[in-house]
């Protein structure tokens, strides 16, 4: 007897991923996370959940790390989109995200303001 599944993504979560962008092999298992599907070595996601933890989006494709937003508690999200349908994701970071890579998004803005610098010392 054989099961048929619906879809390209089986019901049971595995145990680890590889990652499309640094192709590092990323345990599920994350600290502060239930649902981790991003690389904590360089952000980059998979755009396979609609909401949360679902796993039922089509698309598949590479989710790049484009910012930082913080909750009403706080806590650290990451943004991505998608290179593909450019989708928008807020996922929590998780407890192993490397540091300076969350660092660099969180101050892309500070480096790269929308107006010349010099404009601050007329205020």
């Amino acid at each position: 007897m054989s099961r048929t599944t619906t879809g390209p993504r089986r019901s049971r979560r595995a145990p680890s991923f590889r990652c499309l962008n640094c192709k590092l092999d990323v345990s599920t298992d994350a600290p502060g996370t239930a649902h981790r599907n991003h690389c904590p070595t360089c952000l980059w996601s998979r755009h396979v959940d609609d909401k949360p933890g679902d796993r039922s989006a089509e698309c598949g494709a590479r989710m790049e790390p484009i910012a930082i937003t913080t909750r009403y508690d706080g806590e650290w999200s990451v943004i991505h989109r998608c290179t593909r349908c450019q989708e928008l994701h807020t996922n929590r970071i998780a407890g192993d995200d490397n540091a300076l890579v969350l660092f660099t998004l969180a101050i892309k803005p500070l480096a790269r303001p929308p107006f010349p610098l010099d404009h601050l010392a007329r205020l």
